[in-house]
């Protein structure tokens, strides 16, 4: 066993031996070719021809329709991708000489499958689900989802999204009614808020103030009642009253009667009637 252990360490000394002493190391923008690290092509240009002894690696931009995106000893480019019409797709970034074309699915579609090459019709988002943009891109499926709390879709659509309920706030208005995941928030103007209470209490108040006018009325004193119909000039007979004489002779009670709203002094004793045509 030991000498099994010495002839397998002899072997590796001398493998290691026959090694080269002066290994050829390049960076990651180089590339070895015959003993020598040449450069190689930056992003968006191709390799012409190799690095020699006298000359560093020969790189030319790529051609219209191709694009490299990385360092690259490559003698050809890449051609950009076309999104097909027919397909469903179109295009979502413009293709350059450093990067592909991107191609997405025609609005009101979704793609197919993961590698996204034809897309089909996106069946119709109910009210209170949206469209998901995002969803379309990376799934096969529906790319609708249910309105977030905050949101909102009052239409049945291939392509519109859950809005955000509008903000009261910002507006200077108040929250008339909440909103729901089918339906807006509705605002009013908070001055119109404050009268929708202010009315109910003045109309309280205002109540109050007619029933005490109306108690007042009916339980009002009879004598002040009395005294209100005479000032305004219903007949009444007055008081007699004696009117003495300057020579003071027998002073005899007068009558006085209410005659048209106005008072007539009559002597007791005399005629108390008056004609017809008086009266008349």
């Amino acid at each position: 066993m030991k000498l099994l252990g010495l002839l397998w360490l002899l072997c590796a000394v001398l493998w290691g031996c026959w090694q080269p002493v002066d290994t050829v190391k390049c960076s990651e923008k180089q590339y070895e070719h015959k003993d020598k690290c040449c450069n190689r092509c930056q992003p968006g240009k191709k390799l012409v021809s190799e690095c020699n002894g006298t000359a560093e690696s020969l790189c030319d931009a790529c051609e219209s329709g191709h694009y490299q995106q990385g360092w690259t000893k490559e003698r050809h480019c890449n051609p950009h991708d076309i999104c097909e019409d027919n397909a469903g797709l179109v295009v979502k970034t413009e293709g350059n000489a450093t990067h592909n074309t991107v191609c997405q699915c025609r609005a009101g579609m979704h793609c197919s499958d993961a590698s996204c090459q034809t897309c089909v019709e996106n069946p119709p988002c109910q009210r209170g689900a949206g469209f998901v943009a995002a969803k379309a891109a990376a799934r096969t499926s529906s790319p609708c989802e249910p309105c977030a709390e905050g949101t909102f879709s009052n239409v049945s659509s291939k392509t519109e999204p859950c809005y955000p309920w509008t903000s009261c706030e910002e507006k200077g208005l108040v929250v008339k009614v909440k909103g729901t995941n089918t339906s807006d928030v509705l605002c009013e103007s908070g001055r119109r808020s404050s009268l929708s209470v202010l009315i109910p209490i003045t109309a309280a108040i205002v109540t109050c103030l007619v029933g005490i006018c109306i108690y007042c009325l009916v339980h009002k004193d009879p004598r002040r009642r009395v005294q209100e119909q005479i000032e305004a000039g219903k007949p009444k007979e007055l008081m007699d009253v004696r009117q003495p004489t300057e020579e003071g002779e027998d002073v005899f009670p007068v009558q006085e009667t209410l005659l048209g709203g106005q008072p007539v002094a009559q002597e007791d004793g005399k005629e108390s009637r008056i004609s017809e045509q008086e009266r008349l």
